[in-house]
């Protein structure tokens, strides 16, 4: 899941509680789906794009998808979601490229879908980049 931290960081996530906070916002169609394809207690990857493009820590659905309050048309979901933990050192979009077993990863092929999944392969050897 991508935000600009300028607008929704993953310290702003994590002041949000327990409670968590919604993912909205997201109008595009495949990124509507994948949100649509979450179940409650997935975890997901935080990224920070534009601003660092790194991978900074993770959240987990606590809420499945429903419609987006802040979408006019009611075509868009959110989903809702809480902190869980924080990358001590945040794992670089050059340094994901870098991983020839990462190169199938729509973050590398389609840079500006802000949802995306991400096979299990991948996120044990993301999760072990975090430790490096």
């Amino acid at each position: 899941m991508k935000s600009e931290p300028d607008v929704w960081s993953i310290d702003q996530q994590k002041k949000a509680g327990i409670k968590g906070a919604p993912w909205d916002g997201v109008r595009n169609y495949q990124a509507a789906k994948n949100l649509k394809s979450m179940s409650k207690g997935d975890l997901c990857f935080f990224y920070h794009s534009n601003i660092g493009k790194e991978i900074v820590g993770i959240v987990k659905v606590i809420k499945e998808s429903y419609i987006d309050k802040t979408d006019k048309t009611g075509r868009f979901v959110a989903v809702t979601v809480q902190f869980k933990s924080k990358f001590s050192k945040p794992i670089t979009l050059e340094n994901i490229k870098k991983n020839k077993d990462l190169s199938h990863l729509a973050l590398i092929k389609q840079s500006r879908l802000s949802v995306m999944p991400v096979d299990y392969k991948s996120w044990k050897i993301i999760n072990n980049m975090s430790r490096i």
